[in-house]
């Protein structure tokens, strides 16, 4: 609720998809304005940065996200509870369909990253759970920030060594690298956009040029969006995938793969692209020139520098560059589930008083323990219908207790993830827990496209 000073101490959860009203907004600067660089390292999960960020003296965890103009709170426990400052209500509108709903917009408050600090951001605040974003990561998330992150530095992004470099522009006169890729930035509403080349048809040599929202806030390689050109239609080849979560429910798309996709002289071959439908993206077809997006799947295999002040984006290969284009082929949308407690023996060998073993007749004497601790469990949230989990009979709700014979606690979701995309014709076996009876399932991996 909110107090005779106008502060409120909330709960809240938030999900990547939106558009807002917009309001103006500052953004981070040095703190003093003579350092010519800020160094932070960051966490990278799903392909999604997540930054450590102090708001109103308090330490959280964002994501960064270029495809957003608004900072989002979302997801605070009674332990992150954090005081906000003139609070008014708001509505927001959802990526699918016409749904509204109720925020509100707190201004005037502190943030901090390392040593740059924005003593004027207003900051949105979600009331409802519409995402589950922290169970969807295995870490708890609190909020999204892009805009007023990027506005005033040159923002070098090294995926490979998990790190961000803030320069200061006024200090900064390093040319782009020999092996670099320099491109334009457009910007539509505080978000950049950067022209690409696709090309769609293997039996064709053309290429398609499309224009692209720069997206570190999604984990996918590619979205286009279907016919915003003749040509970006859905292949014959495609299979019906999850994508997301939007205000109105899990968001689908066509899961497919096109030859190769151009930045600058860059090409990468066979990338994944997800087709999405008029209806599914009709909020994020206002700037009528954009036909899609990239996000953390291409950006990953370079070292990316995104320099707003300039309008432009640099772009240098990693080690990744060469990498498949790899996807979940089990069908399975697995969450963080919250602790359970878990039941662990500990064997620990008898000996003497100077630490030596005790002979008995050519053996060894162990004395046995039981430990009690807390550990991380999941669930099946979604099973992509046709899948290989959804013909082995696995269900949403089931909650996982192994897989290939290993306890699923002792695995962190990116692990679980993971063992889902290796390779083709992998078996997995699953033990689920399903309205308390236990359940064996076994699949093989598919690679549909």
């Amino acid at each position: 609720m909110i107090d005779t000073k106008n502060k409120l101490l909330l709960s809240v959860f938030f999900g990547l998809f939106f558009t807002s009203f917009l309001f103006g907004q500052y953004s981070f600067k040095f703190d003093n304005p003579n350092q010519k660089r800020q160094r932070v390292k960051f966490q990278l999960i799903n392909n999604l940065i997540i930054l450590p960020v102090e708001l109103n003296g308090k330490k959280l965890s964002f994501i960064l996200d270029s495809g957003v103009n608004k900072t989002i709170l979302f997801n605070l426990s009674k332990n992150d509870s954090v005081g906000l400052n003139n609070v008014k209500t708001v509505e927001l509108r959802g990526l699918g369909g016409d749904r509204i709903v109720d925020a509100l917009i707190s201004k005037n408050n502190n943030f901090r990253v390392g040593d740059l600090v924005n003593r004027n951001e207003n900051v949105y605040v979600i009331l409802k759970d519409y995402f589950d974003l922290s169970g969807k990561m295995g870490k708890t998330i609190h909020g999204i920030i892009g805009y007023s992150l990027f506005r005033n530095f040159i923002v070098k992004i090294n995926y490979k060594n998990r790190r961000i470099d803030f320069y200061n522009p006024k200090f900064y006169d390093k040319d782009p690298c020999r092996k670099c890729e320099t491109l334009p930035l457009q910007f539509f509403r505080n978000k950049p956009f950067i022209k690409g080349e696709v090309e769609l048809n293997d039996s064709l040599q053309t290429t398609t040029d499309v224009k692209l929202l720069i997206d570190t806030g999604g984990s996918d390689a590619i979205w286009l969006f279907e016919d915003t050109k003749p040509e970006i239609k859905t292949p014959e080849k495609y299979f019906r995938d999850i994508l997301g979560e939007g205000l109105s429910g899990t968001i689908y798309g066509k899961r497919s793969r096109i030859k190769a996709f151009s930045l600058a002289n860059f090409k990468l071959k066979y990338p994944t692209v997800s087709y999405l439908d008029t209806v599914t993206t009709k909020n994020a077809r206002r700037f009528t020139e954009r036909n899609g997006s990239i996000g953390g799947e291409i950006l990953k295999r370079f070292t990316v520098w995104m320099d707003y002040p300039n309008k432009r984006m640099i772009l240098k290969k990693n080690a990744n560059f060469s990498r498949d284009f790899n996807y979940n082929m089990s069908g399975l949308d697995v969450v963080y589930s919250g602790k359970i407690l878990v039941r662990e023996e500990n064997m620990a060998e008898i000996k003497d008083p100077y630490n030596q073993s005790i002979p008995n007749n050519n053996s060894v004497r162990f004395v046995s323990s039981f430990s009690y601790k807390f550990k991380s469990s999941f669930r099946i949230k979604n099973v992509v219908e046709g899948s290989p989990a959804d013909r082995a009979g696995l269900k949403s709700g089931d909650v996982i207790i192994r897989i290939n014979n290993r306890p699923s606690y002792e695995l962190k979701l990116g692990q679980i993830l993971y063992k889902f995309q290796e390779r083709a014709n992998k078996k997995i076996r699953l033990l689920i827990e399903r309205d308390g009876q236990r359940m064996r399932f076994e699949f093989y991996l598919e690679r549909r496209v």
